[in-house]
This record gives C-alpha cells, sequence and structure tokens, in this order.
C-alpha cells in the first residue's frame, strides 16, 4: 500500500511540475524546488524522468556568477497532456462548412461566434467597473474555458492578459479567424478606454498569448 501511495505521490509531483512549466515557462530546478517544497535533488529526479519520457528539455542559461543554470522547459511531446477541445471533431466541422458556405460563409459563421462571445463575456462580467476586475473576471472565464490565463500588471500601469495554453490550437491552425476575433472580443469587452494589443502568439511559435492592456 506504501508503495502504491508512494507511486501516486510521484506521479502527482511530476504533473504539478507539467503544470508549472506550461503556466510560467522555463525554470530552473531550485525554483521548482521552492514552489513544490521539496529539495532540488527531488525535483532534479523527477525532471530526469520526465526527460526520458520526452516531454521535458533543458538549456543552458548564463548567469552573471557562477555556472549557467539549467532552464527546464517542456517538449512538443507534452503537448498532448494539454486538452485542445475535441480537435478532431472541430476540424472536421471547419472543413465542412468551408465547402458549403466558402470562405466568405466561413467569416460570417465566425462573426456570429464573436458576438456570440461577447455577450456571453459581458454578461459574465456584470457590472464590474475597475479595469483590474473586469481582467481579473475575463482571466476566470478564460481559464475555465481551458487556456490558463492569467493576469499581470507592469509597474507603469500597463495590464497584460496571458495565455498560457491554448484548447483550440489544432482548430485555429486550420482556421486563423478563430484567432483573429479574439482580440477584438477583448476589446469590445474590457470597454472604450483601454486598448488591446497581441504581443505574443502560439502559432506563431510563442510559448503562449500575451495580450498588452492599456489604458487610454
Amino acid at each position: 500500500m506504501a508503495v502504491a501511495s508512494r507511486s501516486q505521490s510521484e506521479v502527482r509531483s511530476r504533473r504539478t511540475l507539467l503544470n508549472l512549466l506550461k503556466q510560467d515557462g522555463p525554470q530552473d530546478a531550485t525554483s521548482l524546488a521552492k514552489r513544490l517544497g521539496v529539495t532540488a535533488m527531488a525535483v532534479r529526479q523527477h525532471l530526469y524522468i520526465l526527460q526520458q519520457d520526452g516531454l521535458v528539455g533543458h538549456r543552458a542559461e548564463a548567469r552573471p556568477v557562477g555556472r549557467p543554470a539549467k532552464l527546464w522547459h517542456l517538449t512538443a511531446e507534452a503537448d498532448r497532456l494539454f486538452p485542445d477541445a475535441h480537435a478532431d471533431l472541430t476540424l472536421s466541422l471547419i472543413g465542412s462548412l468551408r465547402d458549403a458556405l466558402g470562405e466568405s460563409g466561413l467569416e460570417k459563421v465566425l462573426e456570429m461566434r464573436a458576438q456570440s462571445l461577447i455577450e456571453s463575456y459581458r454578461q459574465k462580467l456584470g457590472r464590474r467597473s475597475s479595469l483590474k476586475g473586469r481582467l481579473e473576471a475575463l482571466a476566470a472565464i478564460r481559464s475555465e474555458e481551458g487556456y490558463m490565463a492569467a493576469t499581470e500588471r507592469d509597474v507603469d500601469g500597463t495590464w497584460w492578459l496571458l495565455e498560457n495554453h491554448c484548447p483550440i490550437c489544432t482548430a485555429a491552425r486550420e482556421c486563423q479567424g478563430l484567432c483573429s476575433i479574439e482580440q477584438r472580443v477583448f476589446e469590445a469587452v474590457l470597454g472604450d478606454d483601454v486598448t488591446v494589443e497581441r504581443t505574443e502568439h502560439i502559432l506563431n511559435g510563442a510559448r503562449r498569448c500575451a495580450y498588452r492592456i492599456m489604458p487610454i
């Protein structure tokens, strides 16, 4: 029983490491150990096993003092562990819509989706007056939808909406209009007092999608 329990604990620890690397990007073993409350050696043992499974890799990063740090990151193989919402079905539907309606018809469908999202998000955001409140509520909604979203604020007052996973990535590669409507949706629900700019894009090879939110 103790062996089984220990094995389950190890699986949970490795899954937590994968989630941390997905959420926050490359990190060294010491930083990961602090977040897990264990030793760096214990984290390295987990990482080496994950590396053998092809789920993580590492690269060296120079530091001002001492040896270069070994930064661990997820591999493309790890993508399968994070949901891509009904990818096969979605691809099939996109293909059917394109065949039946043509590109212009597909664009109309995307426009309808954009309006539907705007209405849904506005309802869920309610009457929050502050940008902070609206952004945090939007991030919570997007996280529920699988985007692993979070907010950050720079010292100059710039806000960020960060999405560390794209649950529709396969479909978005086939139909990039799915991505193009998102910025417009965010602008509509966050209000006329802000501008929204996407600065990082998963489809362009970035680790995450990042949106800069600037008060006007």
